[in-house]
């Protein structure tokens, strides 16, 4: 093997050098800049683009403050709105139950009064059948007839001790 030759050490050593003080001349002014640009560049988009995201973070939190501030708003219109609306519901309910009331009164009233009359119809038409009734009973028990002036004065009397 010609690289454990001691003779060929010397020539071995001189292009060792020779290749590695080339090489690294041309990473140092070739390589190296190169990848130094790219890395700069990387950077710069990165910071560019950490800095977009920043300012758009930002618009969208301006963005959702002012969404936040809407819907407040919003339900506050609406919180007063249906305060509204319940209270000339309840306002108009009220008057329809007032309305609703003095009719049913006036009805029951009414009612009343046609009971108190059908009650002062039926209470004449059972003093006349008394009267007729007990006319009746008086000629079937004592045989003759009596008066029906009497007769009627005495069912007149009855029906007051009654009531």
């Amino acid at each position: 093997m010609p690289q454990f030759d001691i003779t060929s050490f010397l020539p071995q050593l001189i292009w060792l050098g020779i290749t590695f003080v080339v090489l690294y001349l041309l990473m140092w002014r070739v390589a190296l800049p190169r990848i130094t640009d790219v890395l700069e560049t990387r950077s710069e988009r990165i910071a560019s683009d950490l800095d977009k995201a920043a300012e758009l973070k930002a618009q969208a939190d301006s963005v959702l403050t002012e969404y936040e501030a809407a819907l407040a708003e919003a339900r506050t219109r609406a919180k007063a709105t249906l305060a509204e609306v319940t209270a000339a519901a309840a306002a108009a309910a009220d008057a329809r139950n007032v309305e609703v009331t003095d009719r049913l009164n006036k009805e029951a009233e009414a009612a009343a009064q046609r009971i108190a009359e059908a009650k002062t119809q039926a209470m004449a038409e059972v003093r006349d059948v008394a009267v007729e009734l007990a006319q009746a009973s008086v000629v079937k028990l004592i045989g003759r007839e009596v008066a029906a002036d009497q007769v009627a004065g005495a069912v007149d009397t009855a029906m007051k001790e009654a009531s």
